[in-house]
């Protein structure tokens, strides 16, 4: 992705201190509060998992499990790991939290716990809404029949990531009353221009080139930066954003 590892600012940082190039990330408050009395990180943490469940759930089925085995290992990983505060065994210097949520899901997958006993784990409670149904059709879409399930952990995971940074530019977007401005630029995004130019675009929308090439080029660097937000808040320290960025590119470079 063209521009992907400029070096971009926190968006706050105009009306903060100069020193505040980041926020605290998700993962970094997570790890830095081991207590489950934490609300906040419990919270950061159920938001994460919530948002990146779904390669968890693909690593499960290409490795061999059906349909109703795979829900049932997600679901009931994802019951201990929220519940009985799992990630108090993070490791700061591993910090990325998609290296860490597959290590624990293997290390879940290789314990004693079967399909009952995770039927029964937290008096039947599911801490994360998920859909299965969609995901599977996802699943079977998507697969590559080469792919290990570490690879295709590796790539959905990227591929969420990206969609998760769609869907919050498109509602930055709309909230500003600019929603039909980025329908419009999507495919910039995208690469799903349809053939139609910027010009073209731009007299459907009743502007002038000059002026659809400015709102393409903000649209773009607005979603790099949106893009290097969401990677800060699934590492330990902002210094590896970068580092990151180029292992999610590499998995979907295949």
């Amino acid at each position: 992705m063209d521009g992907y590892d400029e070096r971009v600012r926190d968006p706050s940082s105009a009306s903060s201190s100069p020193a505040r190039a980041f926020l605290t990330t998700r993962w970094s408050l997570v790890v830095q509060a081991r207590s489950p009395q934490a609300a906040e990180a419990r919270t950061a943490l159920a938001e994460l998992c919530e948002a990146y469940w779904y390669p968890l759930y693909a690593f499960v089925r290409r490795r061999g499990e059906d349909r109703e085995r795979a829900a049932d290992l997600t679901q009931g990983f994802f019951a201990q790991f929220i519940e009985r505060n799992s990630v108090e065994r993070a490791d700061p210097e591993k910090g990325r939290f998609r290296a860490y949520l597959l290590g624990s899901l293997k290390h879940f997958m290789a314990s004693e716990w079967n399909r009952e006993q995770a039927a029964k784990r937290g008096g039947g409670a599911v801490p994360l809404s998920l859909d299965f149904t969609a995901a599977d059709e996802k699943y079977a879409a998507g697969l590559e029949s080469t792919e290990t399930p570490e690879s295709l952990y590796e790539r959905a995971w990227t591929l969420a990531l990206l969609e998760r940074v769609l869907v919050r530019l498109r509602a930055e977007y709309q909230e500003s009353g600019r929603g039909e401005l980025f329908d419009a630029l999507e495919g910039e995004l995208t690469a799903a221009t349809g053939g139609e130019s910027l010009r073209e675009i731009g007299a459907r929308m009743g502007m002038r080139e000059s002026a659809i090439k400015v709102a393409a080029h903000r649209l773009r660097r607005r979603y790099r930066q949106r893009l290097r937000d969401e990677v800060a808040q699934t590492v330990e320290d902002p210094s590896e954003v970068d580092g990151e960025l180029q292992a999610l590119f590499r998995a979907l470079g295949g």
